[in-house]
């Protein structure tokens, strides 16, 4: 058991790792302030937590048999994705006209508006649930029960990534001088905004 959890714990930073949507929302989130990255973090972690029960209960294998189910799931991340891309353009938009006065105007989210914004993500992602689907049941040893043992990983999977992408928030606050300058703060608006877009036309142009 203990070689079997270093070497999930060892996929699970390759995982996180990876750079993709979450990311990017998580480190757009963090240029608002250190509270809403982390509870961006947070509402992602819950995404892949509840995908981890529904992959332990084989309900992931439905979206998996079903093409319009999974079609269906596809648009609507799409649209989510080029929706928060739009946002970001938005606020980007918002605070250059805003820097003409010397300042930064505030585009903060509220706690609970951070939370959501990194479950809907989470959630709206068909990739996600199936990669629980392969993922979660090559950890689970021989002659251990299959549920609670993958319920259990989708927890140590979930917790780990929250101390992970919390670095990145840390990160971010760390560089709070910096990033707090409007253009800077506002190109990177601009670049978040426009890879949450790009990735949301490519996960609709997928088939």
């Amino acid at each position: 058991m203990p070689t079997t959890l270093i070497a999930f714990l060892g996929a699970c930073t390759l995982i996180a790792a990876s750079p993709g949507p979450s990311t990017v929302l998580i480190i757009k989130q963090s240029l608002h302030s250190r509270r809403s990255g982390l509870l961006t973090v947070l509402g992602n972690e819950t995404g892949v937590f509840l995908w981890g029960v529904v992959a332990a209960l084989g309900l992931t294998a439905l979206l998996t048999a079903s093409e319009i189910a999974y079609d269906v799931m596809r648009i609507a991340g799409a649209v989510v994705l080029v929706a928060f891309g739009v946002q970001a353009l938005r606020q980007a938009r918002r605070a250059e006209k805003a820097s003409g006065d010397g300042g930064w105007e505030s585009t903060g989210r509220t706690g609970l508006a951070a939370y959501r914004a990194g479950l809907l993500l989470n959630l709206a992602n068909p990739k996600a649930a199936v990669f629980a689907l392969s993922f979660l049941p090559q950890f689970v040893p021989e002659g251990a029960p299959h549920l609670p043992t993958m319920i259990g990983l989708a927890a140590l999977w979930a917790v780990y990534e929250i101390g992970y992408y919390s670095l990145y928030v840390w990160f971010v606050g760390r560089l709070r001088e910096v990033l707090s300058r409007a253009g800077v703060r506002r190109r990177l608006e601009q670049v978040s905004g426009g890879v949450l877009l790009l990735l949301g036309v490519r996960m609709a142009l997928e088939g």
